[in-house]
């Protein structure tokens, strides 16, 4: 059985890949895929310590917030494909103003 550390070490390797991944990207796609990933690093911290602390409000709380995300997810990504219909570019150094 995994320990709690293995765990927590898994899902701070994923936030730190995530975060890295926001700041040097400039690919609006993959920035949200790395906004995501950050998410999901937070959520397996979050059921890591409920399931060590054996209780389940943990993983009630997770239900909530993949549902939430997955609305997010659709309007991230409707939002990137209205950029890129308008622009012809995800690009972030390209998308710099909201005047055109």
């Amino acid at each position: 059985m995994l320990s709690l550390n293995a765990f927590l070490l898994v899902s701070g390797l994923l936030f730190a890949i995530g975060f890295f991944g926001v700041l040097l990207r400039r690919n609006t796609l993959v920035i949200f895929m790395s906004l995501e990933l950050m998410l999901n690093a937070a959520i397996l911290a979050l059921v890591a310590f409920s399931r060590f602390n054996g209780i389940m409000d943990g993983n009630l709380f997770v239900f909530f917030i993949i549902t939430v995300a997955a609305a997010e997810i659709a309007v991230g990504l409707a939002i990137i494909v209205a950029l890129f219909r308008k622009r012809q570019t995800v690009m972030v150094e390209q998308l710099n103003s909201l005047r055109h």
